[in-house]
């Protein structure tokens, strides 16, 4: 089953056979058939070829099991990653943007290299079509639309911006996110929901999804989770426009987006079930409407924590596949219940536990057995166990609010543009904690923890919190 080469050997001496293109496996099956004369095979031997990324980050604590995670999170990354991002390196070898948001994200926090997050960025942008919308993946011969994706898109130029200060290359996209922005909001429906989008709107490999689209997209009720996965994306483009002094864009988009976020929490949220619905019959509920209502502050703020721990715990709730899991356990931490991060890990110990030395689409049924968008609890575990995030555009300060669960130390590494951020983490008594905490030249930010913010300088400092 799959790919295979034929080689047909001449009986001369020394001759050397390999495929045409990279091959990706974990065995490799010989099948040789002879015919009057003897084949003596000299060597037989691999030579590995990817992106050339370089690990800068590191990540370690008092639990092994980790490690491991974060071991084979690297290589599926790794694998996924040649001359663009690849959403696997066997089944498909396409550059999709559900896919390669994490990949870029994972390329800043564990590399400092963005060449490949630059380039996807423009790829993106270059396969719009005039309707305003991005293909789902590019560069493809094949046309394919997936409209949550375009709104994926303007989510990266986002975390670019927040991680990069590089003004000059950002606001080259902002004319193309308003056209897909746009394209949208002609699509929102009397209730200020997106319904009848059209195309292929992919959230999730649920299996309660009908191939992955959740129910209110195409028979005019509205989706919750689409519609919020609009407003996310008005958020971080308010931000951008902000940014950049274009003040009527910037409000426009605040306004759109109180008013769907308004709408779903109006049509959508189970006074009952404390939660928010996949559409207005509230019929169906789901992890990934509700980690999105989280993510948007659709949910107030003071019922999130109760918001997340029900979604968590109900087990009759559309479940998110490893994909999603990333906003889901964004959510988590949104939701100030970061400590629970590390308890949310089962899938991924649970492949680690099976052998698996790569990460797959799918926890069953994986179809694909290498896939980027699993290695996200990379982005994680210096993001939220660490806690470093930048603090402001640019990633001129940083913010490190650590949520080691019942981890007792951690130590980790993250690069910046100005050098490395260094932190190692160790408990003190029952809430406390010693801090030793290294930012690189021209680095400035805060510690913060038990909602005690201490300020950092650049060079190394201690920090010892005792509670």
């Amino acid at each position: 089953i799959g790919y295979h080469d034929a080689f047909l050997p001449d009986g001369g001496n020394n001759r050397l056979f390999r495929p045409l293109w990279y091959r990706t496996f974990r065995f490799i099956e010989l099948k040789i058939k002879t015919d009057d004369d003897p084949l003596i095979l000299n060597d037989f031997y691999g030579m590995f070829t990817a992106y050339p990324f370089v690990k800068q980050a590191a990540f370690k604590s008092n639990d092994p099991a980790l490690e491991k995670i974060w071991d084979v999170s690297w290589h599926t990354a790794r694998l996924c990653a040649n001359e663009t991002y690849y959403d696997c390196p066997y089944y498909e070898q396409l550059q999709y943007i559900g896919d390669t948001r994490i990949q870029a994200l994972i390329s800043l926090y564990v590399t400092g290299d963005d060449r490949l997050m630059r380039n996807a960025l423009e790829m993106f942008q270059y396969s719009k079509v005039p309707e305003g919308l991005s293909q789902s993946r590019y560069p493809s011969n094949i046309p394919q639309m997936i409209p949550p994706f375009s709104l994926y898109w303007v989510d990266m130029v986002h975390d670019y911006h927040l991680f990069r200060n590089d003004p000059k290359f950002v606001e080259q996209f902002l004319p193309d996110i308003q056209d897909v922005l746009l394209w949208f909001e002609h699509r929102l429906n009397n209730d200020n929901l997106l319904s009848n989008v059209g195309w292929w709107n992919f959230v999730d490999w649920a299996p309660s999804f009908d191939k992955g689209v959740p129910p209110g997209v195409s028979d005019g009720q509205g989706s919750s989770i689409l519609s919020l996965q609009y407003v996310y994306a008005l958020d971080k483009a308010s931000e951008l426009f902000k940014f950049y002094n274009k003040i009527p864009e910037a409000e426009h988009y605040k306004q759109l987006a109180n008013q769907i976020r308004t709408a779903v929490y109006s049509n959508c949220f189970d006074a009952q079930r404390q939660l928010i619905a996949d559409t207005r019959n509230k019929s169906t509920f789901s992890q990934q409407a509700n980690a999105m209502a989280i993510l948007t502050n659709t949910v107030p703020a003071d019922q999130q924590a109760a918001c997340m721990q029900k979604t968590l715990t109900d087990k009759s709730l559309t479940q998110c596949s490893i994909y999603y899991k990333f906003y889901l356990l964004q959510a988590l931490r949104k939701a100030g219940m970061g400590d629970q991060y590390l308890e949310n890990l089962g899938v991924w110990k649970r492949m680690v536990s099976e052998g698996l030395t790569t990460f797959p689409e799918e926890e069953l049924n994986t179809r694909s057995d290498c896939h980027a968008w699993s290695a996200s609890p990379m982005i994680e575990f210096l993001a939220t166990v660490c806690g470093i995030e930048p603090a402001e555009a640019g990633f001129k300060t940083v913010k490190i609010e650590p949520h080691l669960g019942v981890l007792q130390n951690v130590s980790g590494k993250m690069p910046h543009p100005l050098g490395i951020i260094d932190i190692k983490l160790k408990r003190s008594g029952s809430k406390g904690i010693d801090a030793e905490i290294t930012l690189p030249p021209g680095l400035t930010g805060n510690f913060i923890w038990n909602e005690k913010v201490i300020a950092l300088k650049s060079g190394k400092q201690t920090i010892k919190s005792k509670y």
